[in-house]
Order: structure tokens, then C-alpha cells, then sequence
């Protein structure tokens, strides 16, 4: 099935372009505003491959590149994802890379210059990336922030495209067209996630996104009512401070 994406901000020129040119791209967004949606697009797109990794601070440079495993009697080698990535050409999808260790993201450092290599100490091999080959990173500045950030060595190898929350009328249409819920209630929501998005004093770690309204958009979908849909799909997704709760069933009671 084709992955739907509907463009924001120029963003299929600029991706296209990079992959013409060789060049990694760094994609920068709160949660949920269509980051991995963009990439799955552009890797049908361009008729490549797709391997993604979900970085996290336990993410080492083996669980990557790859490790040797014992079958039978036999040791094998066994290619990580990046590896898997360089020799098939495809398109590797960094998700979250700032999550990852600093000596696993500088390990990586060659395959995003100009050398386009990637290492594999312990098979020693040294491969280059052929032409279809291209990487991606995606991560969240507003959750990054004060807690982990890419170093300037690392950002400065990639092209930067910032992404945010659609407007209104955009946002309404992605919804209506990833659920086939009528357009009236996708605007309903829309409403409402933009309602919460400007609560400031609610100091939410992170506020409502489009996915959360495609949640919420789903159930309503399947029968249940649309303030219920809101209430688990989106209100209760957001915080667990009773508070904070309390503010965000308010505010959906009053909208819906």
C-alpha cells in the first residue's frame, strides 16, 4: 500500500535533492509531526530500500554494524542494520539520533562526509556506500533539549530540514484523508489539539500531535464517541499528574 504523505514546507524538493547529491539529511520535529512518515514516502519515492533504527542510549556500535553468531557448529558473521544499509544501497533512517551513544554516532562519522565508508572493525572491512545509498537522521529538539544534543561535529555533516505541526487546514486534510472520518470531525479535532497546544500552563512535556489525533480519529472511526476517542486517544496519552488530567477532560468536554 502506498505511504501518504502530504508535504509542509517544501520538504520531497529537498529530500530529492540531497539523495541526488549525495548528501545526509538531518530531519528536526517534535513527536509525531511526520518525521518517519516523510522518509517511508521518500523511500518509495525513489524506489530504495528503507532500513530503519530506533536509537536508544543502550544501542552499541554491534547492535549496528553487526556481530559474529554461533549456529550449529559454526560461527557467522551477521551484518547490523547500517551494514545491511551500505551494501544493499538503501536508504538508512537514524530515528531518535540523538539517543544514541556519542562513540556509536562519531563510529558512523565517515559514512555521513564526504568518504561515504563505513568500517566494520571486527570483519575488518572497509565499505563504501554506492550511489542509492543515503542517510537520514530524524530527532526531537524540544525533548532533547537539557537532557542530550547532537554535538556541532555530527550536526554539521548533515543538511538540517526543520519540521513542525501543520496548519489548521492541512493538518484537517491529512487527517480526513489517512481515516475517511468526515472532514467536520477531523476540523473538531484539529480544534482541540490546537486548544492544547497553546495551553502553556499546563507544561506538558510534550503536546498533542498529528498522530495522537489520528488516534483519536480512529476510534471515533470504530464507534466509539468523540469525546471518549479525545479522552483516551489524546487527553490521557498526554500526562499522568491528576491535575494536569483534570484540565485536559475539562478542556476536552468543552470542545466536544
Amino acid at each position: 500500500m502506498s505511504v501518504y504523505y502530504r508535504e509542509v514546507a517544501n520538504e520531497v524538493d529537498l529530500f530529492t535533492r540531497c539523495y541526488e547529491q549525495q548528501l545526509p539529511l538531518l530531519i528536526k520535529g517534535p513527536t509525531g509531526c511526520g518525521k518517519s512518515q516523510l522518509v517511508a514516502h521518500m523511500a518509495e519515492k525513489l524506489k530504495r530500500p528503507l532500513v530503519k533504527v530506533a536509537c536508544n542510549e543502550d544501542t552499541s556500535s554491534a547492535d549496528l554494524l553487526g556481530r559474529f553468531l554461533i549456529k550449529g557448529n559454526e560461527t557467522v558473521w551477521q551484518d547490523g542494520p547500517v551494514t545491511r544499509a551500505v551494501r544493499e544501497g538503501a536508504i538508512l533512517y537514524l530515528d531518535e539520533v540523538a539517543e544514541a551513544r556519542e562513540d556509536v554516532i562519531v563510529a558512523l562519522h565517515p559514512l555521513t562526509d564526504h568518504r561515504r565508508e563505513l568500517y566494520v572493525d571486527r570483519t575488518n572491512e572497509e565499505l563504501v556506500a554506492p550511489a542509492g545509498f543515503m542517510c537520514v537522521a530524524s530527532f526531537n529538539p524540544g525533548y532533547q533539549r537539557g537532557f542530550k544534543e547532537l554535538k556541532p561535529s555530527t550536526r554539521q555533516r548533515f543538511v538540517t530540514l526543520s519540521l513542525s505541526y501543520p496548519m489548521p487546514e492541512l493538518e484537517t486534510e491529512i487527517l480526513h484523508r489517512v481515516t475517511e472520518v468526515d472532514l467536520k470531525t477531523c476540523q473538531r479535532l484539529v480544534e482541540l489539539g490546537n486548544k492544547i497546544r497553546g495551553q502553556r500552563h499546563l507544561e506538558l512535556k510534550e503536546t498533542v500531535s498529528t498522530r495522537l489525533l489520528v488516534h483519536a480519529a480512529r476510534l471515533f472511526k470504530s464507534g466509539m464517541s468523540l469525546r471518549q476517542a479525545c479522552l483516551f486517544g489524546v487527553g490521557q496519552c498526554l500526562s499522568d499528574d491528576v491535575q494536569v488530567l483534570e484540565g485536559l477532560k475539562d478542556l476536552i468536554h468543552l470542545s466536544m
